[in-house]
């Protein structure tokens, strides 16, 4: 593969390449985001070393995978500072990429304190072992949820105002608030740190079980020989394959390691999500999601009042275009038709694993093309 520079900024393979040998450590890994993302840097030959809870969801893309044959997975929270700070030494990490989270709105209103708790104690521990051991790189995802959402239609910016009028929303963006005061105390002039914030939109993907999310819940009600019911039909977000997503977080994990000029750029706030074609209502990618199978169905549902949910929520990538030269690869049918595709041949019998492996590898070529590399 030949070295592609794109205006200065390497391209998406490069990037990740640069993570081959390095020790990187993965927050959440056995999560859904965590379970694709340990994948993608098995492949390139990350030395990777998960810390999470237990899977949350039955099954999960973690066990089916079999993915621990190429993490060292580690069980535990990230509100134990000590029973992280154990693992952390051991590790060492070169690169962090914290995912752990509780990442549902309607679970926040049942459970805040653990809420609050995970997303913002648990931020905080990373950051205060990455300063303790000065760790070169260390990427904190976070949401779009973290925006003030004032329901206007353009997208919002980075720059934008944080907050969140439910405990998940609010918790992400006291997360960012913690990253920022973090980056300006410690990890600034010559500190061997260098963290940026991911903010991403709705992700999609073949290998999510998880409660409350739409296209796990289709999957369910084809299964049952049912109908998926849509409580907020009308609500527009930005959806994205969780490849787009992961994309983002390799590309500053990459630059974090790079040169002083990249780890400057890579350094701060940042969106990953899709372009406006991407974003739909609830309704439509329930429908296209059924059309694609050639099965299921959808129901309007009663609204649940008791959990509000924004009606509508989108992102500007713009900055990351411009900057980091990060563009998403899949439209919103290409987007559906994989994660369909995944779920299907899973279904049918393929490995979980082959099939994540396979995606990916088609992924990295579509960017590899985009940025004319050759391969």
């Amino acid at each position: 593969m030949e070295r592609s520079l794109i205006n200065g900024v390497p391209g998406l393979p490069e990037l990740v390449s640069r993570l081959a040998g390095r020790r990187v450590l993965v927050t959440g890994h056995t999560g859904f985001k965590g379970a694709w993302l340990s994948t993608w840097l098995s492949m390139v030959g990350a030395e990777v070393t998960g810390y999470a809870l237990d899977p949350n969801t039955e099954p999960s893309l973690f066990d089916v995978a079999g993915l621990a044959d190429v993490v060292d997975d580690h069980r535990g929270d990230v509100e134990d500072l000590d029973g992280f700070a154990s693992v952390y030494e051991r590790c060492r990490p070169e690169v962090v990429l914290h995912l752990a989270a509780q990442p549902l709105v309607r679970l926040s209103y049942v459970e805040p304190v653990r809420t609050f708790a995970t997303n913002v104690m648990g931020t905080t521990h990373v950051l205060e072992l990455a300063r303790r051991h000065a760790t070169p790189a260390v990427v904190v995802v976070t949401t779009d949820k973290c925006y003030e959402n004032v329901e206007w239609v353009w997208g919002y910016r980075e720059t934008d105002r944080l907050g969140g009028s439910d405990p998940y929303s609010a918790s992400k963006a006291c997360a960012e608030l913690v990253t920022t005061a973090y980056r300006r105390s410690f990890f600034s002039g010559d500190s061997p740190t260098a963290i940026a914030s991911a903010r991403a939109g709705n992700v999609v993907g073949g290998g999510d079980w998880a409660a409350d999310r739409i296209v796990p819940d289709i999957v369910r009600s084809i299964g049952a020989g049912g109908a998926v019911t849509l409580r907020n039909p009308n609500a527009v977000r930005p959806w994205q394959h969780v490849i787009e997503s992961l994309s983002g977080y390799l590309t500053l994990a990459g630059l974090l390691v790079g040169s002083d000029d990249e780890r400057a750029l890579a350094a701060q706030e940042w969106n990953f999500g899709p372009r406006t074609s991407g974003r739909s209502t609830v309704e439509y990618l329930a429908n296209r999601v059924c059309e694609r199978w050639g099965r299921g169905s959808v129901e309007i549902g009663r609204a649940d009042t008791a959990a509000k949910e924004s009606q509508l929520l989108t992102l500007s990538i713009e900055k990351a275009e411009q900057h980091l030269h990060w563009s998403p690869r899949w439209d919103l049918d290409r987007t559906i038709d994989v994660t369909v595709d995944w779920y299907r041949q899973y279904m049918d019998g393929a490995s979980a694993r082959e099939l994540c492996e396979t995606q990916l590898r088609d992924y990295v070529a579509a960017a590899a093309a985009t940025a004319g590399v050759s391969r």
